[in-house]
């Protein structure tokens, strides 16, 4: 019995800390161990769990090591993915081989019967929801923070950080350029014309460059 065992964890931080990748080695290694067989090979990604298969490097490769008899094993299901659709293409895949997906949890893998197959895709359900779900606590949360003028990201043009750190302060001069753009885009004037028509008046992009067109735009919100 041919072992393969696949790791994923979404994040470089996850990644680095080796937490996550490590807790789910030995996992598998248990399971192996249980089992009376070895590890014949291991592969890692780093990428969500809705990515597609053909971006995941270390799946590929886990799937190429696959023939008739061999066994993808994971610490839980959800390291495969958390889309039903990806999901439903690695079992394909996995399938053709004549290989079969084991999750060192149990998660209804353990054969094919009616209700090992529905217990699947209860887990793989689940999973779907809590990617969801953990999608819509951050759009939330991310809303919060800048509704409370609090740095979420890149500082927008027009503003600078306050001396905590944290939250934003509106820059006079950039946005003054903001405003300006605004109004000439409401009169009808062009991303392009709108910069060079900001260069005539002095005002230029943080780099002190002319504005692109992309900038402008990005800016005002067009």
């Amino acid at each position: 019995m041919k072992v393969i065992v696949y790791r994923r964890v979404s994040t470089d931080q996850q990644s680095d800390s080796k937490n996550g990748l490590n807790s789910q080695l030995d996992i598998c290694a248990a399971w192996a161990k249980n089992n009376n067989t070895d590890i014949h090979a291991d592969f890692t990604d780093t990428i969500s769990g809705a990515a597609s298969i053909e971006k995941r490097n270390g799946l590929m490769s886990a799937l190429n090591e696959l023939d008739k008899g061999s066994i993808l094993l994971v610490a839980k299901r959800d390291r495969l993915g958390r889309d039903p659709m990806v999901l439903a293409m690695i079992e394909a895949t996995v399938n053709r081989a004549g290989a079969s997906i084991v999750s060192a949890a149990g998660e209804g893998t353990e054969n094919d019967d009616p209700t090992s197959v529905l217990m699947r895709r209860m887990v793989d359900a689940f999973s779907e929801y809590e990617r969801l779900l953990i999608g819509a606590r951050t759009k939330a949360a991310l809303a919060a923070k800048k509704s409370r003028r609090e740095r979420t990201g890149s500082i927008p043009f027009g503003y600078s950080l306050d001396a905590n750190g944290v939250n934003l302060i509106e820059e006079k001069s950039e946005m003054a350029a903001r405003k300006l753009a605004a109004v000439m885009r409401a009169d009808g004037l062009g991303y392009t014309a709108i910069a060079r028509s900001l260069a005539d008046r002095g005002m230029f992009s943080r780099n002190g460059k002319i504005f692109q067109a992309v900038q402008i735009q990005r800016m005002i919100g067009g």
